[in-house]
């Protein structure tokens, strides 16, 4: 081991410029594949962060315009959701259905207190809405299937809306006003970008002067497992919602379908590109540097044509200077390579500094795993930078190679 460290300084003193060239390209593409697979790592975080923070089953239904004439009908007619709609889907496509629940709004209601007042306005909703917003609570509950049934008047608001409202005071228990009624503040909840604050679907019902039409009707979906499958149940929606709206199922206008399922398989798949491209990108750049150490072994094996000549007549087996000239090639792969990986993890922690905290990116830093697959790289890099100078060198015949000088 001691002989085969002083052969590769050898080596890097006797091509002091050559090597530190090749080395800058072998650190540079580690660098770079480093600084990629983090920033990746980052996206992909960010995204399963989001994702996982609210039920991604679900499809909204939004009313529209009907654009196309339909069975006498004229085009260019509002499409208005109605509350008998989620049991009519509910029936018709029980096959791929788990849930249906609705929400609307009143978008100038005040809600306020002694303190302040807010004008968000407010969502009726069901418990389901927790799941559906990503909504994490940070004090007391959401609303529940007795607030339902009893059409209490409770509310959620924001953490945001609660400092507003309350200060420093904590807001679980007290009451606000809401259009004049009083309602009794239940929970608190934390969201990067929703501040609405939500009140029973029947209580907001109650509160609409007897209209039946709904803002939104969300479907938790079951048994989905390909894009397929979405657009298929996208479709059947369409179809059971035009048969009862009067509108040609074709015309996507008439409704707005946000299907979750399929935004998550398809933002999925395409991280997963990403990450692929990453390392295309990376072992791409690395091969400038593989060539460039290839180079110096070569020249290695040409400057050291009379050492081999004399190993080889003194009965040093083929394999035995394989092996070293494939181990040299490893070793000043791995050296340089690993003053890519170090900057490439200062150059991580640092874009996790700038861009981690509340921005595009979460965590984006180096793992194990990713540390693990980038030495392996190395390890496969140096050994294919050394394969041919070695294959070269068992061709020196030992006779020939004794006459070099």
């Amino acid at each position: 081991m001691i002989d085969l460290i002083d052969e590769i300084l050898a080596t890097l003193r006797h091509n002091k410029l050559r090597t530190a060239l090749t080395g800058f390209a072998v650190s540079w593409g580690i660098f770079l594949l480093i600084v990629l697979l983090s920033v990746s790592r980052g996206l992909i975080n960010k995204m399963e962060d989001m994702f996982s923070s609210r039920d991604n089953e679900i499809i909204s239904i939004t009313g529209g315009w009907a654009h196309k004439p339909y069975k006498g009908l004229t085009e260019d007619r509002q499409i208005k959701l109605k509350d008998r709609d989620m049991g009519i889907l509910a029936s018709q496509n029980a096959s791929n259905i788990a849930e249906v629940s609705a929400e609307i709004a009143s978008d100038s209601a005040v809600i306020m207190t002694s303190k302040d007042y807010l004008t968000d306005g407010y969502k009726g909703v069901y418990p389901a809405a927790q799941a559906t917003n990503g909504l994490t609570m940070s004090d007391g509950r959401f609303i529940n299937h007795n607030d339902i049934n009893s059409s209490r008047r409770v509310i959620v608001i924001n953490k945001e809306s609660a400092k507003t409202l309350f200060g420093d005071k904590k807001a679980v228990g007290e009451q606000v006003k809401v259009n004049d009624l009083s309602f009794t503040v239940v929970g608190v909840y934390d969201h990067e970008w929703t501040r609405g604050s939500f009140i029973p679907f029947t209580t907001a019902r109650g509160m609409s002067g007897g209209s039946d039409v709904v803002r939104r009707i969300h479907v938790k979906t079951k048994g989905l497992t390909s894009l397929e499958d979405g657009k298929a149940t996208e479709k059947a929606f369409r179809s059971t919602l035009g048969r009862v709206h009067t509108f040609d199922p074709e015309d996507e206008s008439a409704l707005w379908l946000w299907n979750r399922f399929n935004d998550y398989l398809t933002t999925s798949s395409a991280m997963n590109a990403i990450v692929f491209a990453v390392w295309i990108i990376g072992i791409l750049t690395m091969l400038s540097g593989i060539v460039g150490v290839s180079n110096i072994m070569f020249v290695s094996v040409r400057e050291r044509t009379h050492e081999i000549g004399v190993r080889r007549a003194i009965g040093a087996k083929p394999f035995s200077i394989l092996k070293q000239i494939i181990l040299e090639s490893v070793a000043i792969t791995t050296l340089f390579g690993y003053v890519g990986i170090v900057m490439g993890v200062v150059v991580a922690q640092l874009i996790g500094m700038a861009f981690g905290e509340g921005g595009v990116l979460k965590d984006p830093t180096v793992d194990i795993a990713i540390a693990v697959q980038v030495t392996v790289v190395l390890i496969i890099a140096g050994a294919l930078a050394g394969l041919f100078p070695a294959m070269k060198s068992l061709k020196i015949k030992p006779v020939e190679a004794l006459r070099d000088e």
